[in-house]
């Protein structure tokens, strides 16, 4: 398996903002260095958790620049670079790996429904601008594109497109993926609520905003996966589900913030058009937050 850099839980940051709505580069610092410090196995800032689309290109960039100067060569980065247009993609993959990025990873946007044909030549094209790996991203609820495992097959023909991160929450994709392409074919699990069941299906790493509120317990069910032991990983999915599926549910950068400030973290404030969660919704957070730390005190006892 070659340029293949991530494995584990791979934790997506949320970009934080001040009162008058401008990227916090300090404290969005401070997060990074939460989720380094709590066990994450690779960052992977600037996708849906850091409102990628929210973002100027100048922002992007200082996002990408404070995430390779705070991690430091300590875990693998993973830059989200994903635009519209083909030229600003490569525009941003380039800056990425000029920057220190280990990988970029790329989902394709979308206003104009994209044929398979142009999916393929937009990534094609960014590849051959950059000398480091490439993750694709099927996220069809985010980008309003579905790639179909035809097209994902299609993609990893191409050299530096190593990677696959599947958020589709079909499971059953992972196993085509899986059959269709040999053991040895790299993807990552995105839907939260499949965590147990993609890496069960041989997925090499789970990319989520989790880690920024229950660390212990992400990083505990991908361990018993690694050690064969499907009753105790799914006694860990089970105490840390309600969490994933609110989470998701309530949009990531909302919620990760409303975690955050439960758990007495300073998170920072939204970008308009997004607005906090709702005092019912908050509630219902904090207590799923403290029924998730008590299976957290079980894990770590």
């Amino acid at each position: 398996m070659k340029n293949v850099p991530f494995k584990g839980v791979i934790a997506y940051p949320i970009t934080p903002f001040d009162t008058n709505e401008k990227v916090d580069i300090d404290l969005f610092k401070k997060l990074l260095e939460r989720l380094i410090r709590n066990g994450s196995h690779g960052i992977a800032p600037l996708g849906s958790t850091g409102v990628l689309p929210y973002l100027t290109d100048q922002e992007k960039e200082a996002i990408t620049e404070a995430t390779i100067q705070q991690v430091n060569q300590r875990l693998p980065v993973l830059v989200g670079v994903s635009n519209l247009t083909t030229e600003r993609t490569v525009h941003h993959a380039k800056f990425a790996e000029k920057a220190g990025a280990t990988a970029v990873m790329i989902i394709p946007m979308s206003y104009w429904k994209l044929t398979d044909d142009e999916i393929v030549r937009h990534y094609d094209t960014v590849a051959k601008q950059i000398s480091i790996p490439i993750m694709a991203y099927n996220n069809p609820a985010t980008s309003g594109v579905d790639m179909s495992p035809a097209l994902l097959k299609r993609l990893l023909e191409i050299p530096n497109v190593t990677m696959i991160k599947e958020s589709t929450g079909d499971v059953q994709r992972m196993h085509y993926l899986r059959k269709e392409l040999g053991e040895d074919v790299a993807f990552y699990n995105g839907s939260n609520p499949l965590a147990l069941a993609a890496l069960s299906a041989g997925a090499m790493g789970w990319c989520t905003a989790a880690p920024n509120l229950i660390p212990e317990l992400n990083i505990a069910l991908y361990d018993a996966i690694q050690e064969n032991d499907l009753r105790y990983a799914q006694d860990i999915f089970y105490k840390q589900i309600n969490l994933l599926k609110f989470i998701v549910n309530k949009g990531l950068p909302r919620a990760v913030k409303a975690g955050l400030a439960i758990l007495g973290e300073e998170g920072g404030n939204l970008r308009s058009p997004l607005k906090p969660l709702t005092d019912i919704e908050k509630s219902e957070l904090k207590t799923i937050l403290e029924k998730s730390k008590h299976g957290i005190e079980n894990v770590i006892g």
